[in-house]
C-alpha cells in the first residue's frame, strides 16, 4: 500500500514534544488574542447604559414596571450633533441587548474616576439580580426614560432607539439623545485601558 504524505496544512511533530492548542484564527490571520491586545491598547471612557424593564401589563396604568437593568460599557461614542445621536455597542443575546429590542428608552451616566466600584459591580460575570445592585447606589429616574441616571456621574443622557445594527457579535444601538446634563463637575473621567480601569494622570 503507498505511503499518503500528510495534507500541506499538518506539521508534524516529535512524539516527545508538547503540541499547544493554536490560536483561534479568523479567516484574515488576524488571532482574538491579537486583536484583543491591540484594542486594549485604545483608551476608552467607561460608561453605565440603564433602562427600566417596561410594565408587565402595557394596558393597565397601575400595573408595575420591571426591574432596572444597568450595564457597564466601554463602546460608547458620540455619532452625530444634528440631530444628536450616540452609539453603544452591546453583546448580542445580552440582557441589555434583549431588553433594548423591546424597550427604546435608555440611559448613559458618563462615570467619573472616583465610580470605579459602580463600573466594576455592573460588568460583573455571574452577578446578583439587578435590583441589588442599584440598592446602594444613589441616582435619580430620568424624566424622559425612567431609566436611573447615577449621581455624581460627570454627565447623563437620556436616549431613544433610532436603530440597531447587527455586527458580528453585538449589536450596536444607535440612539436619539433626548436629554443632556451634567451632575458633576468633579474629578476626571474614568478610563479602561489594557485591561483595567485608570483615571488620568
Amino acid at each position: 500500500m503507498p505511503n499518503t504524505p500528510p495534507a500541506p496544512s499538518a506539521t508534524l511533530s516529535p512524539p516527545s514534544a508538547a503540541v499547544s492548542p493554536p490560536a483561534s484564527r479568523h479567516a484574515v490571520g488576524v488571532s482574538n488574542d491579537e486583536f484583543r491586545a491591540a484594542l486594549s491598547r485604545l483608551a476608552a471612557g467607561v460608561v453605565l447604559v440603564t433602562a427600566q424593564e417596561a410594565s408587565l401589563d402595557p394596558d393597565d396604568p397601575q400595573a408595575p414596571v420591571g426591574e432596572d437593568v444597568g450595564m457597564t460599557a466601554t463602546a460608547f461614542m458620540s455619532v452625530s450633533l444634528d440631530p444628536p445621536l450616540v452609539l453603544v455597542s452591546l453583546r448580542e443575546g445580552s440582557r441589555m441587548d434583549d431588553l433594548l429590542d423591546e424597550q427604546p428608552l435608555w440611559a448613559v451616566s458618563v462615570l467619573s474616576e472616583s465610580q470605579r466600584h459602580i463600573a466594576g459591580r455592573f460588568a460583573m460575570k455571574g452577578r446578583i439580580s439587578d435590583r441589588l445592585l442599584f440598592e446602594d447606589i444613589p441616582y435619580v429616574r430620568g424624566g424622559a426614560t425612567g431609566a436611573p441616571l447615577v449621581g455624581g456621574a460627570l454627565a447623563t443622557l437620556e436616549c431613544r432607539t433610532e436603530q440597531r445594527v447587527e455586527a458580528g457579535d453585538h449589536v450596536l444601538v444607535i440612539g436619539r439623545v433626548l436629554t443632556a446634563s451634567l451632575p458633576s463637575a468633579d474629578g476626571g473621567p474614568l478610563l479602561y485601558f489594557r485591561g483595567r480601569y485608570r483615571q488620568v494622570g
